[in-house]
């Protein structure tokens, strides 16, 4: 006795079955294929714009430990982030800028007389801005930092309007 009535209409279903199951199977590796692919560009730009950020940081830090309150000018600083000998990343520095001018309070934890620092002594505060354009990764960065400096009254009127 047999279960199957007619044997030919089951001919060619499993063959159906597995094709759809192929396919289903080709289309969850096109899509983790495609998600991995986005995935990494992602990851690519993230690392790309952390390094223009240390760069901009290392320009900021650059002009910070110069003298740079004697003559601020805008400048271009070659930073090589991973010590190889060549330069990653360009930092455009512009000019810094003197934004505000207070005199020390004579009681004030600033009051200290530094050397070659007059009687009256001036807290300034200078807006340094940083700019990363990096034409191979296309990473663009913009760091605004800001700092005190504690000038003498004849520097302060040179720099300081």
């Amino acid at each position: 006795m047999s279960l199957n009535a007619n044997p030919a209409s089951q001919r060619g279903a499993t063959l159906v079955i597995a094709l759809v199951m192929l396919l289903m199977l080709m289309l969850m590796v096109g899509s983790a294929y495609t998600l991995s692919g986005s995935n990494l560009k992602a990851v690519g730009n993230m690392q790309f714009r952390n390094e223009a950020i240390a760069a901009a940081n290392v320009g900021i830090e650059q002009v910070l430990s110069s003298s740079f309150t004697a003559a601020p000018t805008a400048e271009q600083i070659a930073v090589d982030l991973n010590n190889d000998g060549t330069t990653d990343y360009t930092v455009s520095m512009a000019a810094p800028v003197c934004m505000r001018a207070t005199t020390s309070s004579p009681n004030g934890p600033t009051s200290l007389n530094l050397p070659g620092m007059s009687a009256t002594n001036w807290n300034t505060v200078w807006d340094l801005d940083a700019t990363v354009n990096d034409a191979v990764s296309g990473a663009a960065v913009k760091v605004r930092s800001g700092v005190r400096v504690q000038l003498s009254d004849a520097q302060k009127n040179l720099v300081c309007p």
